[in-house]
């Protein structure tokens, strides 16, 4: 068994707080008495796994969809800050071990951008991350964040500094016909990865990176499956010479490769990872877990076994995530 490699930076590990607890239920009854004392858990079985695999510093995120599924907005209001409080009161107690991404309420602009301030100016925070598109108001209002309103929150973003951390959520029940009946495709099976790839596309496409052009976004699960279909997106019925309808100014290969940074959350596959270092670069790819729905001691293992060399692997097990979050 090779030795494990000390200093791992971990960065979609979540927790719960009890307004969003019940939140994760949907795993099931058969894992509800082992993930429920993992997602409310910080010092005693985390630290014990980030120990054993070598992590050093787990960088904190609610879990989902959390915040934005609470139509309430003075709710969501509320729930965010107060997961945002855990987060610093839990950066206090375990110095260095712990970072924070803030939970932010999108569906106020506002008050997103003044909670995402005071996150990493005053609590310091090294970013956001946010469960995809943001509930409001009557059912089926959804908020995705191409949407002209939140301009004012992405110039915020790229004056602060920090990377945004696009976070999957499931689509409405019922949204999408042709989930009928087949459960077993939501989740990270592949409902996470679709909404979550159509959100990132829709940010590219909205113009909002020629706009903001230090903007730096994060996806997990080894980019959500956007890498594999770059060049089509791009170069589809090439012959044809007929150019993307949309406000961006380039193609999409573009910006996901000099403004998206991906992680291995949840998606231990070498075959994958190898892909994504070829279109992105082994600059952008960070290690991570998506603790306690996936194990760190799986997640450790794999990353230690990597047949990579040697200065790629000790970047993507944390160096990368060092440097892209100022740790």
């Amino acid at each position: 068994m090779p030795a494990s490699l000390p200093g791992k930076v971990t960065l979609e590990d979540h927790f719960a707080i009890d307004e969003t607890l019940s939140d994760s239920q949907v795993f099931g009854p058969h894992v509800w008495n082992e993930l429920r004392p993992r997602l409310l858990d910080f010092s005693e079985m985390r630290l014990r796994e980030m120990d054993k695999g070598g992590v050093a510093t787990m960088i904190l995120s609610l879990n989902a969809p959390a915040v934005q599924a609470i139509a309430d907005v003075k709710k969501a209001i509320v729930v965010a800050k107060r997961s945002n409080d855990l987060i610093a009161e839990t950066m206090r107690k375990h110095p260095g071990r712990f970072a924070g991404f803030a939970a932010l309420p999108m569906q106020d602009v506002e008050v997103s951008i003044a909670e995402v301030q005071r996150c990493v100016t005053e609590l310091k925070f090294v970013g956001a991350l946010v469960n995809g598109f943001s509930e409001t108001g009557d059912p089926g209002n959804l908020l995705y964040y191409d949407l002209p309103q939140y301009k004012p929150f992405w110039r915020a973003i790229e004056k602060l500094g920090v990377p945004f951390y696009l976070h999957p959520r499931n689509p409405l029940m019922g949204a999408i016909p042709g989930y009928k009946g087949h459960n077993w495709l939501l989740g990270p099976n592949w409902a996470f990865n679709a909404e979550t790839s159509v959100h990132a596309l829709r940010l590219i496409a909205s113009g909002i990176f020629d706009q903001c052009p230090k903007l730096k976004i994060v996806l997990g699960h080894l980019g959500e499956g956007i890498p594999a279909l770059l060049w089509r997106i791009d170069h589809r019925n090439g012959w044809m010479h007929a150019q993307h309808e949309y406000a961006a100014k380039k193609g999409v290969a573009d910006y996901f490769t000099k403004h998206f940074w991906l992680t291995t959350s949840g998606n231990f596959s070498t075959k994958a990872l190898r892909h994504a270092i070829d279109e992105m670069g082994a600059d952008r790819i960070m290690f991570s877990v998506d603790w306690p729905f996936e194990s760190i001691a799986e997640g450790c293992a794999w990353m230690d076994a990597l047949d990579l060399p040697a200065d790629q692997k000790k970047k993507i097990a944390g160096d990368n995530a060092r440097d892209l979050f100022r740790l």
